[in-house]
């Protein structure tokens, strides 16, 4: 009897599964990265979790066609235990961030990961060492893979599904960093407009009355983007664009080409109605886009595959889309003193009630924008959802697992 209960406590005793941390070196090493969300979320653990488009991913990994790869490098790695992907984390030298702020910051993002903080921790081990082998001395994220695309960590909103080009991350996942030894560098806000029902967000005519005043009696209109004259009108969005958020943190310019190359995704995704130009005395000041929410349409793919009948998919639920995100927001820096916000905010709501929108979210803005934040609270916007952006040190002889 002994012997026997000896044998089957052997036999039960749980197996310890390796551990590996593998850089990214193949095609099928690529696929197996674009893969991995679907191994961690599933619809009835996570249902606010959107599948990404395969392609959009793949674009975004692209150091051929993609034109940020120009001034930028990335190594992949891939967690594996008994040869399963379990996680994922893209290590990121970003040398336009770097050259216009004067620093060594080194970039991780695209990072995934099961409820493994062992794995965790290699990944960030294995992204931590790629960047420090390269000159840097700190590792910001999460960057997918930088601040002009999806970035942040949501760290408060959970539960509502995120809006087109955010992210959304179990809880767990802040665990995860948090134990591998970063702290927060930055936080993220967004706030929810509701267009609709008793809540319903409206301008006070104040506002108005002071945004008209400061413009001194000069002319303001606002006009749809042309979609005829694209190009054109990106070019104006370009300068208008590198103008506006030369002071932010985190901010680094956008080539003209890379700029091109994000705006040729929006051509097909935004409604004309919301991207729209302001014009002062017949020159541009500022441009608004606000992108339909079309990540109910990619619940509604699951797989991420645009074909067989993905894009149809897509293309079926536009016309029922009726909430969106605030995405872009720029004006020219002289005539940011002269409430011209107040305008574009008033010009927004009347064109989404003409439409029949449920509402939006304006995201992101940063924590101490000061100049956006108070205004919004002084009108009653709430903070609906908030996301983390991390940093820590890659000094020599600093830890790289806590």
């Amino acid at each position: 009897m002994p012997l026997t209960a000896c044998a089957t406590a052997i036999f039960l005793a749980p197996r310890i599964v390796s551990l590996e941390i593998v850089p990214v070196a193949s095609s099928r090493d690529l696929r197996r990265f674009i893969d991995l969300p679907w191994r961690i979320y599933d619809r009835k653990r996570h249902p606010q979790w959107v599948p990404p488009l395969r392609i959009a991913v793949r674009d975004a990994l692209d150091t051929r066609s993609n034109p940020f790869y120009k001034t930028a490098a990335r190594q992949l790695f891939l967690a594996l235990r008994d040869g399963v992907p379990v996680g994922r984390i893209a290590a990121i030298e970003n040398g336009a961030h770097n050259a216009f702020h004067g620093d060594r910051v080194g970039f991780f993002g695209f990072f995934e990961s099961k409820e493994d903080p062992e794995a965790a921790a290699g990944l960030f081990a294995a992204a931590g060492q790629w960047l420090r082998a390269r000159g840097l001395d700190t590792m910001r994220g999460p960057m997918n893979p930088s601040t002009n695309h999806e970035c942040g960590l949501l760290v408060r909103g959970f539960r509502w599904h995120p809006m087109i080009m955010t992210t959304w991350n179990p809880r767990y996942y802040q665990t995860l960093i948090e134990g591998a030894g970063f702290a927060k560098a930055k936080d993220l806000l967004a706030y929810f407009f509701p267009l609709q029902g008793e809540r319903a967000f409206n301008l006070p005519e104040q506002y108005r009355v002071h945004a008209r005043r400061a413009l001194r009696g000069q002319s303001l209109t606002f006009r749809d983007i042309s979609v005829r004259h694209f190009d054109r009108e990106v070019e104006l969005c370009w300068d208008i664009y590198n103008s506006a958020w030369e002071k932010n943190w985190g901010f680094f310019p956008m080539s003209k080409e890379s700029f091109l190359h994000e705006a040729k995704i929006l051509r097909y995704i935004i409604v004309p109605e919301f991207a729209f130009i302001a014009e002062v005395n017949g020159e541009p000041a500022g441009f608004m886009i606000i992108v339909p929410d079309y990540h109910h349409a990619y619940k509604a793919v699951g797989n991420g595959r645009l074909l067989p009948t993905g894009i149809f998919k897509i293309l079926a639920a536009r016309r029922r889309l009726r909430t969106g995100r605030i995405m872009i927001l720029g004006v020219k820096a002289e005539y940011r003193r002269r409430s011209i916000f107040a305008l574009f905010a008033d010009e927004m709501f009347r064109r989404g009630r003409e439409y029949g929108g449920v509402g939006a979210e304006a995201s992101w803005i940063l924590e101490d924008n000061d100049a956006l934040n108070r205004p919004l609270a002084a009108l009653g916007a709430r903070e609906y959802r908030r996301w983390r952006i991390y940093d820590r040190p890659l000094a020599p002889g600093a830890s790289l697992i806590s």
